[in-house]
């Protein structure tokens, strides 16, 4: 059985232990204690195969002594129903399309694979799981989702009021039933503090089992690692080197590729693609890390000015800024302006629509593979861009929206407001009813 260790060394959990309480005690975060590493032939086979086995082949050992297998490969099958496309759009440079799945989002498979485990651990043990999360963005629509009507479970989705786009809302706060969507008066930073305050408030853990389904939740992080070696599988060259770019705010997809890599994918260079949130890519200058707080852009899921998941990429490589910057380069637009920028120069090359997010990734990607013609690569395109339909529509104007978002933004808003405060979120969580739809 592979174990985990928190980022801080004083705490150490199974599995079941990482997932179910998502936050070492120590205040670190949970690291696979070893990364099992496969050979190319390894994964070879599952080139022609289903996603969801790759997926069941990679997380399994993992998984080992707490699910068993026909377990495991169920809630692979489950959690993993929808495509994986690695689109080519020209040379070398490829983007990997992740919002296929229910929410349109990345985070689906995370969210999806997380939401299974719990429920699996719920029926199991027969305790009600309160899990918290924060989102400025995805997250919430990719977690309420996928927990949705999950037999004991409630979620408690805290965003920032006004810093969350209308159609990301409408997809997790409109849905009721065991999702409390809490609409906070502050920043997603704020938000990810009291989340964090309250998995350890006593009131709520004498009630219920307290977690996160935060990519501070390793459970979160594992299932992503696998689209990056899917991705490296089929790409149509094994001599060209690989740069891969990862559109970053609170870290955890960059830090799932890192952890990727080391099962085997032969990455030379990942690219921290940023907005002016730039905080790693200064680190990666300077060796100074110097949180601050977040700036308002159109990629809001980047804006974060003290990413979780920045203390996970330290301890894999031994809190070593030079061993850091030696694999991981930074990049950032520095504006609404240079975003927008982008998302038009893509599409004007290629005819490729982007959201914001994946136009910074694949900005982040181009320099590479134009100035090295042995290289290849691919960004990961993390967000339909039909979830940021007013900004995208600015650059291709004929754009259609997603029929799933036309429902969603006819539904009524569910949401409760509070103060940045702990009392007023834990009254709130108190004094949810679940039920209504």
């Amino acid at each position: 059985m592979i174990g985990f260790v928190s980022t801080r060394g004083n705490d150490r959990a199974s599995f079941r232990e990482a997932v179910l309480s998502g936050l070492a005690s120590d205040g670190g975060l949970y690291v696979p204690e070893r990364i099992p590493v496969w050979k190319k032939g390894d994964l070879k086979p599952f080139q022609s195969r289903p996603y969801h086995e790759l997926a069941h082949f990679i997380l399994q050992p993992y998984m080992k002594g707490h699910i068993g297998e026909s377990d495991s490969l169920s809630i692979c099958r489950d959690a993993f129903d929808f495509p994986v496309p690695l689109v080519h759009l020209y040379d070398n440079l490829f983007a990997l399309e992740l919002f296929h799945g229910p929410s349109l989002a990345f985070k689906d498979f995370g969210a999806r694979f997380l939401a299974r485990v719990m429920g699996h651990f719920s029926r199991k043990e027969g305790m009600e799981t309160l899990v918290l999360v924060a989102t400025s963005g995805d997250t919430g629509s990719a977690v309420a989702q996928g927990f949705y009507r999950v037999p004991g479970i409630r979620v408690a989705v805290c965003y920032p009021s006004g810093k969350v786009s209308p159609l990301q809302e409408k997809q997790f706060a409109t849905l009721g039933g065991n999702i409390l969507a809490l609409e906070v008066n502050g920043t997603f930073d704020d938000c990810q503090r009291l989340v964090k305050e309250a998995m350890v408030y006593p009131g709520l853990m004498e009630k219920f089992r307290v977690t996160t389904a935060n990519s501070i939740n390793v459970g979160r992080l594992l299932p992503q690692m696998v689209y990056y070696l899917y991705a490296w599988l089929n790409m149509p060259s094994q001599e060209k080197g690989l740069v891969v770019s990862v559109p970053s705010g609170n870290f955890g997809n960059l830090t799932a590729g890192l952890m990727a890599m080391r099962s085997g994918m032969p990455a030379e260079r990942f690219v921290a693609s940023t907005n002016v949130n730039r905080i790693f890519p200064e680190y990666l200058e300077t060796g100074e890390y110097r949180p601050r707080a977040s700036v308002s852009t159109l990629a809001n899921a980047m804006d974060v000015g003290h990413p979780s998941n920045v203390e996970r990429i330290m301890s894999l490589f031994s809190w070593n800024h030079e061993g850091i910057s030696a694999r991981i380069h930074g990049f950032s637009l520095n504006s609404d302006r240079e975003i927008l920028g982008a998302m038009e120069q893509l599409y004007r090359k290629c005819g490729y629509v982007a959201d914001p997010h994946g136009a910074i990734g694949w900005a982040g990607l181009r320099p590479w593979l134009e100035l090295n013609v042995n290289l290849q690569g691919f960004f990961l395109e993390t967000a339909h861009p039909g979830k940021f339909f007013n900004d995208v529509a600015r650059v291709v104007p004929e754009l259609k929206m997603p029929h799933v978002l036309q429902e969603s933004m006819q539904k009524e808003l569910l949401s409760v407001k509070v103060e940045a405060r702990l009392p007023e979120v834990v009254e709130s969580i108190l004094s949810f009813q679940p039920g209504r739809e």
